[in-house]
């Protein structure tokens, strides 16, 4: 199964992200929750947000490649609407197999980064009405996706909930939303897995020809 760094949102490890956690983990990936905040957790987006200006980007960036310093390469980054800028600066510095952008697609331009890692595959998910979501970014994101060689995805969802996939934000969370989305996410990482066997059965072959 996957090695998978889960980036929160604003708001921090929230229940919304733990829950999340459990979802992966119950799927039997291995999953590690970067906690950019130490410890501290925000109930409403205007806190959230005036903490992340505080401590401001450049600082959470460092922070997210930090909490992936313990973790070989080739692990599935996923991100939640900050945490998905997180999850794709994170791709641009360490060698991963995927990317997960829920509710948070981030121009590459905004991290500093001019083009995304070749042949790294992506699945981006938003409702419809997100009233968070930036003009362009999306589009944005999934062109530098396809200039890089690689395969990317991006699934809609009916409403208006930004963060709907968490049960713990009642004027977001969509249930139905949220059971579809995990279901996508959980098809993205057993292709990755596939993937990566078919990779290792070709390398295996070519190391036994050489050797032969």
């Amino acid at each position: 199964m996957a090695t998978i760094a889960v980036f929160h949102p604003s708001f921090g490890v929230n229940p919304g992200v733990e829950d999340a956690a459990a979802r992966l983990r119950g799927a039997g990936h291995e999953v590690v929750v970067v906690d950019q905040y130490d410890g501290r957790v925000f109930g409403d987006y205007e806190r959230a947000g005036d903490y992340v200006g505080q401590v401001g980007f450049p600082a959470l960036m460092r922070r997210a490649i930090e909490g992936v310093a313990g973790l070989d390469d080739g692990f599935v980054a996923l991100g939640f609407s900050n945490g998905g800028g997180m999850a794709t600066y994170v791709a641009q510095h360490r060698r991963v197999a995927g990317v997960v952008v829920i509710a948070g697609a981030t121009p590459l331009d905004v991290i500093g980064a001019s083009e995304w890692p070749a042949g790294v595959p992506a699945q981006l998910h938003a409702t419809v009405g997100d009233p968070r979501s930036f003009e362009g970014a999306v589009m944005s994101v999934l062109r530098s996706i396809c200039d890089a060689g690689a395969d990317g995805e991006y699934v809609q969802y009916p409403g208006s909930g930004h963060l709907f996939t968490d049960p713990s934000l009642p004027d977001e969370y969509d249930p139905a939303a949220a059971a579809r989305l995990w279901r996508r996410v959980l098809a993205f990482l057993a292709a990755i897995e596939v993937a990566r066997s078919a990779a290792d059965v070709q390398r295996a072959m070519q190391t036994g020809r050489s050797a032969g």
